[in-house]
């Protein structure tokens, strides 16, 4: 389902995007009609059936009906197409949900989507996703559609219990807090204690730092770690960069990134630099990111290549 909308979505965007700056004439109100009925009948359809299944879960759990405090939040349709100059083309589609149901009382929240499995169960943050490091993903080995029970157990403090594809269990324990060190310094500490078959019990902590050096300008550092039982090695991951706000959803970024893992011959499995570009394409909630990025990858026993990438990413907030 989520690809028979995405797809058009993002096809009826460029098509129109690119026939009115190759024109240089403004559209006339048929086409701005037309374009405003596929991207907005697709966020309808989507929030629709967000809706739906809210209500349909929340009947499971008792007779409060879903309109008495129930809501879709933190939803999330989005399409990838990725370059790779080491790996060619890539396209790839994530969802996300999170519902919270009158049933299950004010604390208990229900979550769904798709995305990359491996980020699903250790909690990666978004910073070191395979889609932020301009990564490809084989489908079928690392996408999966997830649901599951999240608890509130503290403001600071969540437990939640899920399954991924194939109907494989897993529980994760997660933990955040944030400290102000003055007017322009902030901390933000983030742990999550996980379980899975596969993995058993496993972690990761991550800690990012940021600076302002004014409303609109800003210093980050984003560090993250993960461990577990049958692994035995840490998978590791720090980015630092510039974040320059131009107001409206409008950021332009730099950042210097490394990642990789202990144990291996080579520590660092990959560095390089990626610039950014966000800002809305259509209102306030079909959001366009611009992607390139330069890196050195390490391949198994060869030398360290390099490698140019660029990605566009479309998400679509409902």
């Amino acid at each position: 389902m989520t690809k028979r909308i995405a797809i058009p979505l993002l096809i009826g965007l460029l098509c129109s995007g690119a026939q009115a700056a190759g024109s240089g004439i403004k559209p006339s109100a048929d086409a701005l009609h037309a374009e405003d009925g596929l991207l907005d009948t697709s966020r309808h359809h989507v929030r629709g059936f967000s809706l739906w299944l809210g209500e349909t879960v929340n009947n499971w759990f008792g007779d409060r009906p879903f309109e008495d405090g129930g809501k879709v939040t933190h939803g999330r349709l989005g399409l990838r197409t990725l370059w790779r100059q080491d790996n060619g083309w890539d396209t790839g589609v994530r969802f996300r949900a999170r519902f919270e149901l009158p049933n299950l009382k004010d604390r208990a929240y229900l979550f769904i989507g798709r995305q990359n499995e491996r980020e699903l169960v250790t909690d990666q943050s978004e910073t070191f996703t395979r889609e932020q490091q301009l990564l490809l993903e084989r489908r079928r080995d690392d996408q999966t559609g997830f649901a599951g029970l999240g608890v509130a157990l503290r403001k600071n403090l969540d437990f939640r219990v899920g399954v991924r594809g194939s109907l494989k269990a897993y529980a994760q324990a997660r933990y955040r807090k944030q400290w102000a060190l003055s007017d322009a310094d902030r901390i933000e500490f983030r742990e999550t204690v996980f379980w899975t078959t596969r993995d058993k019990f496993g972690s990761t902590t991550s800690l990012d730092y940021e600076h302002a050096f004014n409303p609109r300008l800003s210093l980050h550092w984003n560090n993250s770690a993960t461990i577990s039982q049958i692994t035995d090695d840490f998978a590791w991951g720090s980015a630092l960069g510039l974040f320059r706000s131009f107001g409206d959803d409008r950021m332009l970024s730099g950042e210097l990134l490394v990642t990789g893992e202990t144990g291996k011959r080579e520590n660092i499995g990959e560095y390089g630099a990626r610039m950014k570009w966000v800002q809305p394409v259509y209102r306030d909630w079909l959001i366009g990111e611009f992607l390139v990025g330069h890196f050195w990858p390490q391949r198994e026993e060869r030398e360290r290549e390099r490698s140019w990438a660029a990605g566009v990413n479309l998400e679509m907030r409902f």
